[in-house]
C-alpha cells in the first residue's frame, strides 16, 4: 500500500431523554470534556488560542494521538494520523467507550446519549463527519484532483450513505413547497450547497479547498471532505475511506487518467439521495445519462487497472467495492448489516409496515436517531449487532487498546510519547498536530506525518529526565 495519511473527524449529537433534566447539551459537552482530561487524565488540554478564536481549555490532544474539543457547542473527535484503513476505522471508534465511561462516571448515562449521526430532526441542525487525506502537492489540486474525483464523491453515497427519514429544504430556493416525505440514502446531501469552497463555517461544500496540510507544505496538501455521512457499519466506513484512498493513489500515479465528470454535482448529490426508485441517474459531461452504479464502476475499473495485486489491503478494498456495487444492482438485502442506509431502511420499513405508519410519522424519526445511539443498551445498531446481523471488521480489544495507544507508524506515536512524559512530570506543554512545545527555545516540530521521530523523541525524553533531576536539586 502506498503511503497515505488518512483519518476521520466526527461531531456528535447529544440526546437528553429526560425533558425535566436541568442541563443542556452544551453543558453536557463541557462536563464530559473536563472529566476526560481532568479526571480520567486521558490527554492534555490546550494552553493557547487556536484558529477561529478557540480559547485555551476548549479541548486538547489525547494520549492516543487524537484530539477532542468542543465545536459550536457539541463534542468533536479528530482521530490521529493513520496509514491503513483498518487503523482509521479503529481510531474512529475508540472515542465511543471513552464517552460511555464518562457518562457513567458523571451519572448521566441513564438519560443522556451521544448520537453518531448528522442531523437533528427537531432543530434541523447538522453534525459533520469530515475526512482527511494527505495528498502530494505535485498533483494540481484544482485543475486535476477536484475535477477527477467530484463524480466519485457525488455517487459514493450509494454505499457510504447513512440514510435518513425526511429532508431539509432550507438551502434550496424554488423547491416544491411540500415537504419531502420518505426515506433518502444520505444525511449530508441536503446540506451541501456548493461543490468547492474554502471556509467550512460559511458554506458546506463537497470538497473544502482550504490549503492547510498540517505537514510540510512544500510536499503535501490535505484533502478535506465535508460530504460524507457518519457511518455505524464498519464496512461502509472502511469502504468510504479505502475507495477514496485508492483513487488518490491512481491520480498520483497518473494525473491524466480518464475519469467521469458529472453535470451539476450539487443537484446530482441531492437527486441521488432522494430517488425513491434507487435508479440514481445522473448526466455526464458528454451528455450520457448513466446510473450512480455505472459511475462507480468506471472508477473501480481504473483503480483495478492501476492497482490490483499491489498488496492485500488494496485487493481487499477492490473486492469489497465490486461486491457492494453488484449487490446494489442485483439484491440490496445482501448489504443489510454492511451498508448503513440499506440496514436502516430495512429496519424502519419492517417497523413501518408492522405498525401501519407513514414515513412522516415522528416515531420513525425517533427510531432513525436511535439507530445511531452509541450506548449499546439503547442503540438499534447494537441490537442488530447482538442479533448477528452486523458485519464486524475490527475487534473490541483493538478499539480498547486504541483508547490509550497511538498508531505506531506515524508521527502520532511521537506526539503521544512526549505528551505522556511531560504529563507525568507535570511540565506544561503546548501541543498541535505538527509540534510539541515545552521548556525549550523552540518547539519540537514534526513536519513529516509518516515519521515516528523515535530517535529525536528518545533525546527529548532524556532531556525531560534531566529537567526532573534539576527540579529535585533545586528544592
Amino acid at each position: 500500500m502506498a503511503d497515505r495519511i488518512l483519518s476521520l473527524e466526527t461531531e456528535f449529537g447529544c440526546l437528553i431523554d429526560d425533558i425535566d433534566a436541568d442541563i443542556s447539551p452544551e453543558q453536557i459537552a463541557s462536563r464530559v470534556r473536563d472529566h476526560i482530561f481532568s479526571v480520567l487524565e486521558l490527554g492534555v488540554l490546550d494552553v493557547y488560542y487556536r484558529d477561529w478564536g478557540e480559547p485555551p481549555g476548549n479541548g486538547g490532544f489525547l494520549f492516543n494521538g487524537g484530539r477532542l474539543y468542543i465545536d459550536m457547542g457539541h463534542l468533536e473527535y479528530a482521530a490521529p494520523e493513520c496509514l491503513t484503513v483498518l487503523d482509521a476505522l479503529i481510531y474512529d471508534r475508540t472515542i465511543e467507550p471513552i464517552l460511555l465511561r464518562t457518562l457513567d462516571d458523571l451519572g448521566l448515562r441513564p438519560f443522556v446519549s451521544f448520537i453518531k449521526n448528522n442531523i437533528d430532526h427537531q432543530t434541523g441542525a447538522t453534525f459533520g463527519c469530515h475526512e482527511n487525506y494527505l495528498v502530494r502537492r505535485y498533483v494540481p489540486f484544482h485543475q486535476v484532483l477536484i475535477p477527477a474525483l467530484m463524480a466519485f464523491f457525488v455517487t459514493r453515497q450509494i454505499f457510504a450513505g447513512a440514510g435518513r427519514v425526511g429532508a431539509n429544504d432550507i438551502f434550496f430556493e424554488g423547491d416544491d413547497p411540500e415537504r419531502f416525505i420518505g426515506f433518502q440514502i444520505s444525511q449530508r446531501a441536503d446540506y451541501i450547497v456548493t461543490d468547492v469552497y474554502e471556509w467550512v463555517q460559511f458554506s458546506r461544500a463537497i470538497i473544502n479547498a482550504r490549503d492547510e496540510p498540517l505537514a510540510d507544505y512544500r510536499k503535501y496538501r490535505r484533502l478535506h471532505l465535508l460530504v460524507g455521512d457518519s457511518n455505524m457499519c464498519e464496512l461502509a466506513n472502511t469502504l468510504k475511506l479505502g475507495t477514496t484512498r485508492l483513487l488518490l493513489d491512481v491520480l498520483e500515479e497518473d494525473p491524466s487518467v480518464n475519469l467521469p465528470v458529472i453535470v451539476d454535482p450539487v443537484e446530482a448529490i441531492r437527486d441521488i439521495s432522494r430517488d425513491p426508485d434507487f435508479e440514481w441517474l445522473v448526466m455526464l459531461e458528454n451528455s450520457d445519462i448513466v446510473s450512480a452504479i455505472d459511475v462507480q464502476r468506471m472508477y473501480w475499473e481504473q483503480a483495478h487497472s492501476y492497482l490490483a495485486g499491489r498488496d492485500n489491503e488494496t485487493d481487499w478494498i477492490l473486492t469489497e467495492w465490486k461486491e457492494v456495487l453488484d449487490a446494489l444492482e442485483d439484491d440490496r438485502e445482501q448489504l443489510i448489516g454492511r451498508v448503513d442506509w440499506v440496514t436502516k431502511r430495512w429496519l424502519l420499513e419492517t417497523f413501518r409496515e408492522e405498525e401501519g405508519l407513514e414515513w412522516d410519522d415522528p416515531w420513525l424519526e425517533s427510531l432513525d436517531l436511535e439507530y445511531h445511539n452509541l450506548d449499546p443498551e439503547k442503540g438499534l445498531y447494537f441490537e442488530l449487532e447482538r442479533a448477528g446481523t452486523i458485519q464486524r471488521l475490527c475487534a473490541d480489544e483493538q478499539i480498547q487498546r486504541a483508547m490509550d495507544w497511538a498508531p505506531g507508524n506515524t508521527r502520532a506515536k511521537a506526539r503521544s510519547r512526549l505528551m505522556r512524559a511531560l504529563a507525568r512530570q507535570r511540565i506544561p506543554c503546548a501541543v498541535d498536530w505538527d509540534f510539541v512545545y515545552f521548556i525549550q527555545d523552540k518547539p519540537f516540530e514534526m513536519p513529516n506525518p509518516f515519521e515516528t521521530y523515535d530517535r529525536q523523541v528518545k533525546h527529548l525524553l532524556a532531556l525531560i529526565k534531566q529537567l526532573k533531576r534539576q527540579r529535585r536539586e533545586n528544592l
